[in-house]
């Protein structure tokens, strides 16, 4: 890639200078404060990626809110999966259930801050695709966006879609474990060429196909 789409260049440089900026600035440091926060909090945002894959952040968002780590830790599957369709979520019982299966990872911050330490990033998002029910590298990247770790692509509908619209890639693939990591390097690379962090980039693209900057 020799350099950036000049039209999404400019778009990029206009949010960047507009209260979208601010706004993005604010949430990223939001979740710098998260990777020092406690297991229950990365527990809690472990269960809001659960909840976000193939559904609205918005949607996610709101009942984690409502249940925090008290309430995924502690309800019944029936008790979750009620709180999950009231919030109008699609998948109530299947997320219900994927919560419950991953309550033994409640100490998933000192794994993962281990495996960065020994191993890197690349590393710990494999493990948590393999080892955490209801994830992929999507989510896995996601996930260690949101408890302050910059370094990945999270390419989800949205920035799959706005790479397309810029000629960055060709069409949306099949998200195989391969392709994944294909289209990651595009977005890496162009990242650095618009000199901001890949957890940075996330949240701009995503602005420009959501409307929202959330998490």
């Amino acid at each position: 890639m020799a350099g950036i789409n000049p039209t999404l260049k400019e778009k990029l440089n206009g949010l960047k200078k507009s209260k979208i900026g601010k706004q993005v600035e604010a949430r990223l440091n939001e979740f710098l404060k998260i990777k020092n926060d406690s297991k229950e909090t990365w527990f809690s945002e472990l269960c809001f990626c659960i909840l976000a894959a193939n559904s609205r952040s918005r949607t996610s968002w709101n009942i984690q809110k409502e249940l925090g780590f008290r309430g995924f830790i502690t309800l019944d599957q029936k008790q979750l999966s009620r709180v999950i369709l009231k919030n109008k979520h699609r998948f109530h019982n299947t997320k219900a259930r994927y919560i419950i299966a991953n309550r033994d990872k409640t100490g998933i911050k000192d794994r993962v801050q281990s495996i960065i330490r020994s191993d890197g990033i690349f590393a710990v998002r494999k493990w948590l695709a393999d080892s955490i029910i209801g994830f992929g590298y999507k989510e896995a990247s996601h996930f260690l966006r949101n408890v302050g770790y910059f370094d990945l692509a999270i390419l989800d509908r949205h920035i799959l879609s706005v790479m397309v619209e810029h000629g960055l890639i060709g069409e949306i693939p099949t998200l195989s474990e391969k392709n994944y990591l294909k289209i990651e390097e595009t977005f890496l690379k162009l990242a650095e060429k618009a000199s901001m962090l890949p957890g940075e980039l996330d949240m701009y693209l995503w602005y420009m196909k959501a409307g929202d900057v959330l998490k």
